[in-house]
């Protein structure tokens, strides 16, 4: 399989997304990718803003103002992620300049199945992900429109409650609206859903894939530390060019984390925050056998328990990855090697025994164990808002 079609399988996707938003790594950064990122990093920040407004200054009911205070979370996130993405763009590059080298290079079929696996597990999760957010997006637009009592002749929807993202307070001076004008707003909105989940979504699929192809070039780098001097004529030169691999994929490594550090701990403070708001949601929704609402509070917390997932789950396979090279190095035949190799050989294993981490806000190291405490918790504050409800 030509090389070409390696890369065009791991990165079309990727590039589907990203690009609208100016933030792809192998674009152009030109004038035009500049203003593709400030349009649609400006319209999230107004979605956030209203919606911010909305919650503070609207009558709406308490579980509008819920949807209302979820949707300014996650624009805000959109809008942290684009403009991260597009100001660590040099170290984005640097990743992805190098992840098309390495399928370039590829010269034996072991290789090409191995970074095809990894590349299928970023295409699995970017497609999961994004069908659920775009489901949520379709949700939450066709709700009011179809739960719409009103008659169709006259001014199908004259009242600005009756929007998807309800605009009482923003636009409360116009009062009632055309048909024409509904629609228009409504249309506005969708489009507002659909870039936010390009911007938070699909910033998180642009991360995983690559960080995935990180630990996809870590275990050939395992195999080939395995079978360290079994057919080489020189030690020393072959034992550099892997110390000199393996420093490389951990500098890339650490890229990424500066790239995602602070937005992701606002990611899992956000989540918390959202999980325990859309629950609530959902189970006033169960009491009151609402269809309609429990379809679009489920897509939204299991995107969102997905989301966490992902992070939490590259996260441990990338730490994983990294503590193994020093299983693999430890299992070649290393015994037989010169006093001064063996000696190179302790000190890899003592650097993969510091591996990279996934980290939020530089602090918390984000793995399987951090997603299920943040499980654990939101599990627990939700059962005291259900609490508090019940009373």
């Amino acid at each position: 399989m030509p090389p070409n079609d390696d890369i065009a399988y791991a990165m079309n996707i990727l590039k589907f997304i990203t690009l609208p938003l100016g933030i792809w790594p192998l674009q152009k950064y030109n004038t035009f990718s500049l203003i593709l990122c400030i349009l649609s990093g400006s319209s999230l920040a107004v979605l956030m803003i209203t919606m911010f407004l909305e919650v503070n200054f609207s009558n709406d009911n308490a579980y509008i103002k819920l949807d209302k205070l979820m949707l300014t979370c996650c624009a805000t996130l959109s809008v942290l992620k684009i403009f991260s993405f597009r100001f660590y763009a040099d170290k984005l590059i640097l990743n992805f300049t190098s992840a098309v080298t390495d399928y370039l290079a590829i010269d034996t079929e072991e290789k090409r199945t191995i970074m095809r696996r990894h590349a299928y597990m970023g295409r699995i999760i970017s497609y999961g992900i994004s069908i659920l957010a775009y489901v949520a997006a379709t949700l939450f637009t066709l709700k009011p429109i179809l739960e719409s009592n009103t008659q169709v002749n006259v001014s199908i929807k004259n009242q600005l409650a009756d929007l998807p993202l309800p605009l009482t307070w923003t636009l409360g001076n116009l009062g009632h609206i055309s048909t024409t004008l509904y629609f228009t707003l409504a249309l506005v909105q969708y489009y507002l859903l659909l870039l936010n989940v390009n911007g938070n979504v699909g910033n998180d699929s642009l991360f995983y894939a690559i960080t995935l192809h990180i630990c996809g070039q870590m275990e050939l780098l395992k195999i080939e530390f395995t079978n360290y001097g079994v057919k080489s004529e020189n030690l020393s030169k072959e034992l550099f060019v892997l110390i000199s691999r393996h420093r490389h994929l951990m500098e890339h490594a650490e890229l990424l984390v500066d790239v995602i550090s602070f937005v992701l701990l606002v990611q899992l403070l956000f989540s918390c925050i959202i999980i325990c708001f859309i629950g609530l949601n959902l189970i006033v929704a169960l009491k009151l056998h609402d269809a309609m609402m429990i379809s679009k509070c489920l897509s939204v917390i299991i995107t969102l328990l997905l989301q966490l997932f992902f992070y939490s789950f590259v996260g441990d396979y990338l730490k994983c990855q990294m503590e193994d090279i020093a299983y693999s190095i430890y299992s070649c035949n290393w015994s037989s090697f010169p006093l001064k190799l063996m000696r190179n050989v302790l000190f890899v294993i003592m650097r993969s025994q510091q591996p990279v981490q996934l980290l939020a806000g530089r602090y918390f190291v984000v793995t399987i164990e951090t997603y299920m405490s943040i499980l654990k918790s939101s599990l627990s504050y939700l059962s005291v808002l259900r609490i508090m409800i019940d009373v």
